[in-house]
């Protein structure tokens, strides 16, 4: 399969059309004529839509400020800025298990970054990312009560539980695995993962994880030269961002309803994440619409508001990564063919 086939318009459009799908029915089984009542434009509406706006760009620009900051001169703002939106495109139109991440090396490496670099960097946005998912899920677990965080009154609430924290156990031992290998035992770790893998029911992915253990390797001495200042600015950064991504959800809120706990609603996103990680639909398009719905329905007193503010959430969040992408691949993808095209017509002169 060619790459280009990626990035086919289908891509753009299931998602979207599944989202719309599952709040047009959602609104449709729980309309409340007085909804219209509450969505009276005034200027608490329009400055929380205008902050939740800004805190995606702050989000943004704080990623690609982190390609920046391990990539250093070899990237321009402008190549940093792309690759972010590329990896969230990629991020958005798959699966979340397949997320973006798998791909930054190959766009790093078509910024012109060697194929080491971009591994690198790969791996340390992972491991980064990882850190501070693990650390801020397991504080919410014992910080607040079940019943809180995850609404124990709601039919899904054992099995979200179970899911998250499954999910939040086996991030934090792939966070522990990633640490040793890249500051401490690459070759031990490989070798580890490489005869895990060799186990019957895991030998599929062998090959997968042997290319895995060999970057980690390639990774880890460049990775052990950084200070540890560097490594505070990364982690910084790295909770910049995913606050910022969270934080749209508080202005969200603010705009829409009156009242409620908005620092347990920012850590309720961690939740829901958790979940659109093993969800099986591009971006977790239509379940997260459906769990925004469920699990913010207590800062609103009239039914279907949720689903308005969850549309507009997944518009800002979401869908501008899938018009974005679209807009940029295809020009993306012309400068490729352009270099690529260079050196053969040079040879053809010679």
């Amino acid at each position: 399969m060619k790459k280009e086939t990626l990035f086919n318009p289908f891509y753009l459009a299931f998602p979207i059309i599944l989202g719309l799908s599952v709040i047009a029915y959602l609104f449709w089984q729980e309309f409340d004529p007085s909804i219209f009542a509450v969505l009276k434009p005034d200027w608490r509406m329009w400055s929380g839509i205008i902050l939740a706006v800004l805190f995606l760009l702050c989000q943004n620009f704080a990623l690609t400020q982190r390609y920046k900051l391990f990539a250093g001169r070899k990237l321009s703002w402008k190549q940093a800025f792309r690759v972010n939106m590329l990896c969230e495109f990629t991020s958005a139109a798959t699966p979340s298990a397949v997320g973006g991440s798998s791909l930054i090396a190959v766009y790093l490496h078509k910024e012109g970054l060697s194929g080491g670099e971009g591994t690198t960097i790969m791996i340390a946005n992972l491991f980064l990312d990882e850190l501070f998912l693990s650390l801020v899920c397991i504080l919410s677990l014992l910080l607040f009560p079940a019943d809180d965080l995850f609404m124990s009154h709601l039919p899904l609430d054992i099995g979200v539980q179970v899911i998250f924290i499954t999910v939040v156990i086996v991030i934090s031992l792939w966070t522990l695995v990633l640490y040793v290998a890249l500051f401490h035992k690459a070759v031990w770790v490989a070798r580890l993962l490489t005869g895990l893998f060799s186990l019957p029911f895991l030998r599929r992915w062998k090959p997968a994880v042997e290319k895995l253990g060999s970057d980690l390797a390639t990774s880890s001495a460049e990775v052990c030269s950084r200070s540890r200042i560097f490594w505070l600015k990364g982690f910084l950064v790295t909770a910049w961002a995913w606050c910022s991504r969270f934080l749209v959800v508080n202005a969200l809120l603010f705009a829409f309803s009156s009242g409620g706990d908005h620092f347990l609603a920012f850590i309720r996103q961690f939740v829901i994440w958790m979940i659109l990680m093993v969800t099986p639909t591009p971006g977790g398009s239509g379940f997260g619409e459906y769990i925004f719905q469920v699990y913010y329905s207590d800062f609103f007193p009239v039914a279907g508001t949720a689903l308005v503010v969850a549309f507009l959430w997944r518009v800002i969040t979401y869908y501008t990564y899938l018009i974005g992408g679209a807009c940029i691949i295809p020009h993306w993808l012309g400068g490729l063919r352009k270099k690529n095209a260079a050196p053969e017509s040079e040879q053809k002169v010679g």
